[in-house]
């Protein structure tokens, strides 16, 4: 199967243009913007991947390092807080990773919310048409416990699939566990999730809620990348979609996720920004 293509007149590419400068003002200023649907109308998506593959590459271009790729909006809980009823994609920069208990600055983000992920490091590619289930074990070196600081630039979390899509699937921060797993006779469905703030348990999940399980959402994963041109790499790390709902971070305090056989994580949210901090 051949790579997605669009072919773009004079008026979709100058929508595209100006979602692209919406976001990224959005961004910058710490200002959320209007939904980009408006311009970019509630159902194409794949406008709304060219948005964000001009995003990506003026990143990339900026400096930026891509290492992997995540999942959104596979938890039928999430997916029923926004009304968005399938999966998107968006792509990782390694200034989005955090490690267990590294400060991760609050005045990065415009409106952050947390949810509860099993990450995927691979350790071959992903870039076979019709990628299976068996491909995503061959191909996985091990898994972490992840927490996930999803953001919006889009005022009031108000989404539809191109809202997302276009904003780099609401992509925030990551923080990774420090024990990896092997996926050896580990049934990822059956992994239970609690995610806790400041000691309180606030969110409840399974990997069964992850589109039926982690690795199938990485199968879908790999599919949908392989056709649209970005295949996924050996050593591409992946979050593979939230196990439960997702709670907001209202303020600076500690979020800790437990898995079941698969450790524990903890994000450290600290007043501040990144200026600030650096």
């Amino acid at each position: 199967m051949t790579a997605r293509t669009t072919t773009e007149g004079a008026g979709d590419a100058a929508r595209i243009d100006d979602v692209a400068a919406l976001l990224t003002a959005a961004a910058k200023t710490r200002t959320p913007c209007a939904p980009v649907r408006e311009h970019l109308g509630a159902t194409d998506i794949d406008a709304a991947y060219e948005v964000q593959r001009r995003l990506v590459a003026a990143r990339t271009a900026a400096g930026a390092r891509r290492v992997g790729a995540k999942i959104g909006l596979t938890a039928r809980a999430v997916q029923q807080q926004f009304g968005v009823f399938q999966p998107d994609f968006g792509v990782l920069f390694a200034d989005m990773v955090y490690a267990h208990t590294e400060p991760v600055p609050l005045g990065r983000f415009l409106q952050p919310r947390a949810e509860g992920e099993i990450a995927f490091v691979l350790g071959r590619d992903l870039d076979l048409p019709g990628t299976t289930v068996a491909d995503v074990l061959r191909a996985t070196d091990f898994v972490l416990p992840a927490i996930e600081i999803v953001d919006s630039r889009i005022a009031g979390w108000d989404l539809a699939i191109t809202d997302t899509v276009a904003d780099n699937a609401s992509s925030g921060a990551v923080v990774l566990g420090t024990t990896p797993f092997r996926l050896d006779g580990r049934d990822l469905a059956r992994v239970g999730m609690t995610l806790y703030h400041d000691g309180e348990p606030v969110s409840f999940g399974a990997g069964h809620a992850c589109l039926g399980s982690p690795v199938v959402a990485v199968a879908w994963l790999a599919r949908e990348m392989e056709q649209r041109g970005q295949p996924l790499r050996a050593g591409d790390l992946v979050m593979s979609g939230a196990l439960g709902p997702m709670v907001p971070v209202g303020g600076p305090g500690r979020y800790r996720l437990e898995l079941d056989g698969l450790g524990d994580v903890e994000a450290l949210i600290e007043a501040g920004n990144e200026e600030e901090d650096a």
